[in-house]
């Protein structure tokens, strides 16, 4: 992307950080219809940001966000924003946990009662259609003043937003004919915040695990091929979002699930590459520390980045607490380098959001600022031994 400096391995993540205690139940309470001081909400939400933006500066992240300390997770936020949703999904429950029950009770064992449920979202009940409110330009806004407040720390920050493809996946659909015209309506309704977050001079993070995710969940029981559909689907309607954006400022974020687990079915990046990259993105984040998808980063040999694009390698997992060691990071940012050409084309990453719902982390607090750490120690490692 056109902020990449030379002699330089710049440093981000992908969105969701820790967020208080206080916080995250406040943002529970109002996922589940219940009422909420709103004063006391936004009031927790100011601090969060100005703390999470000082400590990203802390750790050296070069390209930070607000830790999406406003939203009660990434994607079912949208409920607050559009007309529409309403009663409950029935989300299938991932194929690789359905097959290995004994794993799935332990999770779920280890998660704290009363956080958002990304299985339970609500669903399309009727048109969905932006409200046209000013949320997202206030979100951008409160990120804006901290980082002044802060002395602009970053060398860019970027603002994330769902796929339409994952809201149609896990926000179900009780109203629409089709597929097609549901994921049309969420493209069209999405991209008022694209425009939002571009027009408040940040760099937009699709977040877009469906594209990679559904494989295993929504399609876990039909040939590749529907799978592929949806995804050719999804990136159409993206890219209608984005229809005049600037390709430069817009990034995109693939994983097979954020969550600890089996992993063994899921698809393939060799198998969805060709449709993700048609995507209209500048950068493309995807998940490469962990332990099913480290060797995938081959898959960026022989020129298979569009041109001008940059890679975003996942170079920390978001779902363990092991620290990783700074020269682990270097050789996986070295290995990005190798297979991409052109360290002027990549960046070090993590896997996914530390936090994708409130009270959902598999990692520590303080684990995970000591990884954010360890993320960066480990691309100056890098930067020295590439650039010399």
């Amino acid at each position: 992307m056109a902020i990449q400096q030379a002699q330089r391995i710049l440093t981000t993540h992908a969105g969701s950080l820790p967020r208080p205690q206080r916080l995250w139940e406040l943002h529970a309470q109002r996922f589940r219809g219940e009422p909420v001081d709103e004063a006391e909400l936004q009031a927790e939400v100011d601090a969060a940001v100005a703390d999470v933006v000082a400590r990203q500066a802390a750790a050296g992240i070069d390209i930070g966000n607000d830790g999406e300390a406003p939203r009660e997770s990434f994607f079912t936020f949208v409920q607050h924003r559009m007309n529409g949703f309403g009663g409950r999904s029935e989300r299938p429950l991932m194929a690789d946990m359905a097959r290995y029950p004994a794993f799935f009770h332990s999770l779920n064992s280890r998660l704290p009662a009363g956080r958002v449920s990304l299985l339970a979202a609500p669903r399309a009940v009727a048109p969905v259609v932006h409200r046209g409110g000013g949320e997202a330009a206030l979100e951008c806004g409160r990120l804006k003043a901290a980082l002044a407040a802060a002395g602009d720390p970053f060398v860019d920050a970027f603002m994330t937003a769902p796929s339409p493809g994952i809201i149609a996946a896990a926000m179900q659909n009780a109203h629409y004919d089709t597929l097609e015209d549901y994921v049309d309506a969420l493209g069209k309704a999405l991209a008022h915040d694209y425009r939002a977050i571009l027009d408040a001079g940040l760099l937009l993070q699709i977040d877009a695990p469906d594209l990679a995710m559904e494989r295993h969940t929504l399609f876990a029981d039909k040939p590749l091929s529907e799978f592929l559909d949806f995804v050719r689907l999804v990136a159409a309607a993206i890219n209608s979002a984005l229809a005049d954006a600037p390709t430069d400022r817009i990034r995109l974020h693939v994983c097979w699930g954020n969550y600890e687990g089996p992993h063994d079915l899921d698809v393939p990046l060799d198998d969805i590459w060709p449709e993700v990259s048609r995507i209209r993105a500048g950068g493309f984040l995807i998940s490469m520390a962990n332990p099913r998808h480290a060797h995938e980063v081959r898959c960026f040999e022989a020129g298979a980045l569009p041109a001008g694009a940059t890679l975003i390698a996942g170079a920390i997992d978001t779902t363990t607490n092991y620290v990783e060691h700074p020269e682990v990071v270097a050789m996986r940012i070295e290995a990005a380098v190798k297979a991409v050409g052109d360290p002027a084309r990549v960046m070090a990453g993590t896997d996914c959001g530390f936090e994708t719902s409130a009270g959902f982390q598999a990692v520590a607090e303080d684990v995970c600022w000591a990884k954010l750490r360890s993320l960066s120690e480990g691309a100056k490692l890098a930067s020295t031994r590439i650039f010399g």
